[in-house]
């Protein structure tokens, strides 16, 4: 059920596609070889955060995570497992069958506090249903006194949401109020990230989505430079990416970044991190990319 099936392109990225021996999306017929194409089925998620799973196991690695209100494609379910596809960054991977909702109307607000609760009824006093990350999508239907009622059911604190289109363009700033956050590899809230979804949920918030790992966002996000630190002058905002890891510059000194030396989101030298990277790999920096500027 899942092993991956032949790819008749080596640049097809099992990933972001999906594709398996005896099932494979219908868009990359002629690209893959499988049992059988299929076009999926849209659901939602319904549960604050939701992992996905490299295979159909609780104790399986972790790939990434989905977010209330996001919206997947359905490829497959069997026993209580459902094969899917994230439609906000295209990642491919397993879920619990009971995490999935009805596909979820298109989104009018976003959460922008770094975490909210859902609430059975308007009232703070009431035990929540959940509790919903910075950058889950929302249809929000209506408004009792300070809270806002969601497609679905359920309430969430006004002031935890903004309007879709309004966006945070200073992203630097929007990493910094992850300061502390625990460093999760796989984790894709405000409750536990690693370096690539730092940079993927602050720049989500800016009005940018980019893509989820950082040999991803290495060569897609923004725009890349002509050289690496030490031979060209870096900005407040630029990528740098080592083996594995993407930093965020803070100025042109100091990075802020998820890191497994402090396991938190934190901020350091980027002398500091170079000097980790070519004790650990024998190498040091391999990229760094400019973000264009918003708002």
């Amino acid at each position: 059920m899942t092993k991956s099936g032949t790819t008749l392109d080596p640049r097809i990225d099992p990933r972001l596609n999906a594709f398996r021996d005896d099932l494979a999306d219908a868009a990359l017929e002629g690209r893959v070889t499988a049992g059988r194409f299929a076009e999926g089925r849209p659901a939602g998620i319904a549960r604050g955060v939701v992992d996905l799973r490299r295979r159909p196991d609780a104790g399986s690695g972790l790939d990434s995570q989905l977010l209330f209100g996001e919206t997947v494609t359905v490829f497959d379910e069997a026993e209580g497992w459902a094969w899917v596809q994230n439609r906000t960054d295209g990642y491919v991977g397993y879920v619990e069958s009971a995490a999935l909702g009805e596909a979820p109307t298109p989104p009018t607000h976003r959460v922008t506090a770094l975490r909210s609760f859902l609430f059975p009824k308007p009232d703070l006093k009431a035990p929540p249903l959940d509790c919903l990350s910075i950058a889950s999508p929302l249809c929000v239907t209506g408004h009792q006194g300070d809270y806002a009622a969601l497609q679905g059911g359920g309430y969430v604190y006004g002031r935890h949401i903004a309007p879709i289109s309004e966006t945070e363009p200073d992203y630097v700033a929007t990493a910094l109020r992850f300061l502390g956050t625990p460093y999760y590899w796989g984790g894709r809230s405000s409750v536990g990230l690693d370096c690539s979804t730092l940079v993927q949920l602050s720049l989500s918030c800016a009005g940018l989505p980019v893509r989820r790992d950082t040999y991803q966002q290495e060569t897609t996000a923004g725009d890349a430079l002509n050289g690496l630190p030490g031979e060209i002058a870096l900005k407040r905002g630029d990528l740098v990416f080592s083996p594995g890891h993407v930093a965020i510059m803070l100025d042109a000194a100091r990075i802020v970044h998820a890191n497994a030396s402090t396991m938190t989101v934190a901020i350091e030298d980027l002398d500091a991190l170079e000097g980790r990277v070519r004790a650990e790999t024998g190498g040091g920096f391999t990229a760094v990319r400019r973000i264009p500027k918003t708002g």
